[in-house]
């Protein structure tokens, strides 16, 4: 259920707004089931080629809405297409997968078919973001851009690791999955989760700064910003479902609390770009107690607790945690101490 304006809190920056304000519609995107689906890596890799091409339209349209309206006092603290554009990565991504050379991209039967006779999710899509941009006042491009490009920073580092792992492109050097890849803020090389936060922050002090206490305009960006989750859900219900089960359960997302007493996991993260922001010691970590009429913990569990965090910082520091290498240290890291306590 969507916020009413009597619910919200106008003095708080857009950032904070959009954030308590897109809750239930984030929740209805990321948990339904072609979400799931891609965030998996379950769907045919055809089928997952066409969503890339459906979302080279998306940012195609957006980011050349953007561009036309960069020095707009709203846009322009969010306006870094070095730092941010999709539409060139994904043009990449989408000539790797089809094997197909750049130039002779537009000929493939699955990209002209959605260039010509678009998916009506996907024209409505495109569709909305042409009108945003005619319009006398641009702004609420603003909240589509922060659907997309948060989501792409946080959940769809997700989506990268299992999208690697599922089509064979682990050891690629970044062939196929540079969509999810973005550069450190200021440059200096690819980004790694550390970095991605500061690109967040970076972002959302942007918006802040563009919005700053214009109330009306809050309202306004936050109704589209809703409307942005309802328009990506439209894309995600458009994935035909995979034509064969996955071979196994999916592993946990790295986004999710670490417990080990929790039989089975959420797997749905395609946008949990506020959900990472949390502090560490905001996760829940569950200690099971080995007695039955008890919920003390022993002090060895305790001890093993501190070990496990001190080790898991160490490896993290030393041993670099960037790309879907990284996500796997951090699991192995999980697995060890889940381990340890039980």
């Amino acid at each position: 259920m969507t916020a009413t304006t009597a619910d919200l809190d106008l003095e708080l920056p857009v950032a904070t707004l959009l954030r308590t304000g897109t809750a239930a519609a984030h929740t209805s995107a990321e948990t339904s089931q072609g979400a799931g689906w891609l965030t998996r890596g379950e769907l045919d890799k055809e089928e997952y080629v066409r969503f890339l091409i459906m979302l080279y339209h998306v940012y195609h349209t957006l980011e050349q809405a953007l561009d036309q309206h960069a020095s707009h006092p709203v846009l322009s603290p969010i306006y870094n297409p070095t730092l941010l554009a999709r539409t060139a990565p994904l043009y990449s991504d989408i000539s790797y997968l089809l094997d197909t050379p750049p130039a002779a991209l537009p000929e493939h039967p699955l990209f002209s078919e959605l260039q010509t006779s678009p998916h009506p999710a996907l024209a409505e899509y495109t569709a909305r973001l042409r009108t945003l941009a005619a319009a006398p006042n641009p702004a609420p491009l603003l909240a589509h851009a922060y659907v997309r490009y948060l989501g792409d920073l946080s959940g769809g580092q997700v989506i990268r690791r299992r999208v690697a792992k599922a089509y064979g492109l682990e050891d690629e050097g970044g062939e196929g999955v540079r969509f999810y890849q973005f550069d450190k803020l200021g440059g200096g090389g690819e980004a790694g989760l550390g970095d991605m936060r500061k690109i967040k922050d970076w972002y959302r002090d942007g918006m802040n700064s563009g919005v700053a206490d214009d109330k009306d305009l809050k309202v306004t960006i936050l109704a589209e910003a809703n409307k942005a989750f309802e328009l990506n859900n439209g894309l995600f219900a458009s994935l035909k479902a995979p034509s064969s089960p996955p071979s196994s359960p999916p592993s946990p997302s790295p986004a999710e609390p670490i417990s080990t007493t929790t039989p089975q996991q959420s797997t749905h993260a395609p946008m949990e770009y506020e959900k990472d922001d949390k502090k560490k010691s905001e996760y829940p970590i569950q200690v099971p107690s080995t007695q039955q009429d008890s919920n003390l913990i022993s002090v060895s569990s305790v001890a093993a607790f501190i070990i496990a965090m001190g080790l898991a910082h160490f490896v993290l520091v030393i041993g670099g945690f960037t790309g879907a290498k990284g996500w796997e240290k951090l699991e192995a890291v999980q697995r060890w101490f889940e381990g340890l306590v039980q």
